[in-house]
């Protein structure tokens, strides 16, 4: 179903009200500040992935206080990307940013490409995170597809209350439908959208009385019916191996010499789990195994 069909509208009647409110509405974040530079934004966008805006923030001040350039990031091993990373979850996100820093200061000068075609051969970036630095920091036009996005799309645009799981390719010819027309303003309508699904279109307890487009949504329009498609997925954490990974990780943050196994061992009690969890670190390159049993953070 395209947004015509869907709202009977022509797609750039939403254009207005959303970026108004956006204008209006929009949270003062550090990596909205023109001073951030493509460096704040690109690091925010690998931290607010699956992470709330307020555990990235405290983190993402300390990282680029450290790190103000890609090449800072890229001089120190990776290690201390992981260690930096701290509480906020998924750190192979972390070895990944230095990965890309490394590559950014090798292939671009220390500087972090304006092409979106340059972005996505970095490592570590995918599309969202290309389109999203292209859009963010340089002002560029491209549909840029996060979880916010994809639930105000599908509510205001589609009709339900939910998108898929994975992002289809119908979601993506409808957000390039969508977009504006001029470059400054398909990147403000993309930071508006995504906004508009953090505050107000949220995944529970939607507010449209501070909706901009409640008159136009389709899924309001159609009294909101239920989601009918596959479940969605809940994120567990209490007892799984993720858990286990983090306390492991917690020791070797804390650790300024190489912990011994004896370390890791008082972590968690079950020993099959535990033993697991480190497997996994190692094999994902966050964990590097020493002579005599003992472990720290990569180096290299």
């Amino acid at each position: 179903m395209t947004a015509m069909t869907a709202t009977q509208t022509p797609p750039t009647s939403l254009h207005a009200p959303v970026i108004g409110w956006f204008d209006q509405h929009a949270r003062d974040l550090p990596w909205r500040r023109p001073e951030a530079g493509a460096w704040g934004v690109m690091v925010s966008e690998f931290m607010l992935q699956q992470t709330p805006v307020s555990r990235v923030l405290p983190v993402y001040e300390q990282w680029l206080t450290r790190w103000p350039r890609p090449a800072d990031l890229a001089a120190e091993p990776p290690g201390e990307a992981v260690r930096a990373w701290g509480r906020l979850g998924y750190p192979r996100r972390a070895l990944r940013l230095h990965g890309a820093a490394q590559a950014i200061t090798e292939r671009h000068g220390g500087d972090v490409p304006s092409e979106h075609s340059q972005l996505l051969a970095l490592p570590g970036i995918g599309e969202y995170t290309a389109a999203a630095v292209a859009s963010f920091a340089y002002g560029q036009r491209h549909a840029v597809l996060d979880t916010n996005v994809r639930r105000v799309f599908a509510r205001a645009a589609t009709g339900i209350q939910y998108p898929p799981n994975a992002t289809t390719a119908a979601e993506r010819k409808l957000a390039r439908a969508l977009l504006p027309d001029e470059d400054e303003r398909a990147a403000r309508w993309a930071a508006a959208t995504m906004e508009l699904g953090a505050l107000v279109c949220t995944a529970k307890n939607e507010d449209c009385t501070r909706c901009p487009i409640a008159t136009q949504c389709a899924w309001r329009l159609a009294g909101k019916p239920e989601h009918q498609g596959p479940p969605r997925r809940g994120q567990t954490y209490a007892g799984t191996d993720r858990q286990v990974r983090g306390r492991l990780l917690a020791v070797l943050r804390e650790a300024v010499t190489p912990v011994p196994q004896s370390a890791l061992d008082a972590v968690w009690e079950e020993p099959a789990q535990r033993a697991r969890a480190l497997d996994g670190l190692v094999a994902d390159g966050l964990v590097e195994p020493l002579p005599g049993g003992h472990y720290q953070l990569p180096l290299g």
